[in-house]
């Protein structure tokens, strides 16, 4: 099958759009039972833990088999990223914009952490979006809709606040560290410390940044501010 083919069959998988064959046996699975399944996989061992040959033999069923429900992995990952994201919380109608855009992140870092193998999955280009992942842009627009902002500018809000929740989801993946890492840069400052002395003091004083629940809101506060004071001027 051409590229495509393929990109209109994982569209048809994405959103619901696949016939259903009418003739021959019954299907015993579905497509988002396999994604379920792998989605299970992938929460427990990370995504390259996730294959054809594994999900199906979690059926007992042949690999090929799972073609019939999914196109291979490539489809299967996209119909996992979209059902691990769920929908986005609903808006409350007595919420301001900035109300509403801050349970959006927080529900968005909340995802990223259930699903840590998703900032890899769903950062990758030229990716079909299916509903549920296109439901947390419409919400972010949705949000800003009664606020002067251009639709440019609204769109370029929805990417800082979503590279920012993504960012946190990423310390806090890795917020143990790795110990032979952690050793050898310490080694480094300790020997070239005079080279970046405020790097140094920093460290030294024991309030160097610390990743933990509260990471989300100083950034998205300082991101939110920004947008107040732009949609104040816009106003005035």
């Amino acid at each position: 099958m051409t590229a495509a083919g393929d990109n209109q069959r994982t569209v048809a998988l994405l959103w619901g759009e696949a016939i259903t064959p009418t003739r021959g046996p019954k299907p015993t699975l579905s497509a988002a039972r396999i994604a379920r399944t792998a989605i299970d996989i992938a929460d427990t061992e990370g995504l390259a833990a996730v294959s054809m040959q594994r999900v199906a033999a979690s059926f007992e069923y042949t690999t090929m088999s799972l073609y019939r429900y999914v196109g291979g992995k490539a489809a299967l990952v996209e119909l996992m990223v979209d059902i691990a994201l769920e929908s986005p919380p609903a808006p409350d109608a007595s919420a301001d914009w900035r109300a509403r855009l801050e349970t959006w992140a927080q529900a968005g870092l909340e995802r990223y952490r259930r699903h840590p193998w998703l900032l890899g999955a769903a950062t990758a280009e030229h990716r079909v979006m299916g509903p549920h992942e296109l439901s947390w842009l419409e919400a972010a627009l949705d949000a800003l809709s009664g606020t002067p902002l251009t639709v440019p500018e609204k769109h370029d809000a929805f990417l800082v606040i979503n590279g920012h929740v993504r960012n946190v989801a990423q310390e806090l993946a890795h917020s143990g560290g790795d110990a032979e890492w952690n050793a050898t840069m310490s080694g480094i400052l300790d020997r070239h410390g005079d080279r970046f002395p405020t790097l140094t003091a920093a460290l030294s004083s024991g309030e160097h940044h610390t990743v933990g629940a509260d990471s989300l809101q100083f950034g998205l506060a300082c991101i939110l501010d920004g947008l107040a004071a732009q949609i104040a001027r816009r106003q005035r």
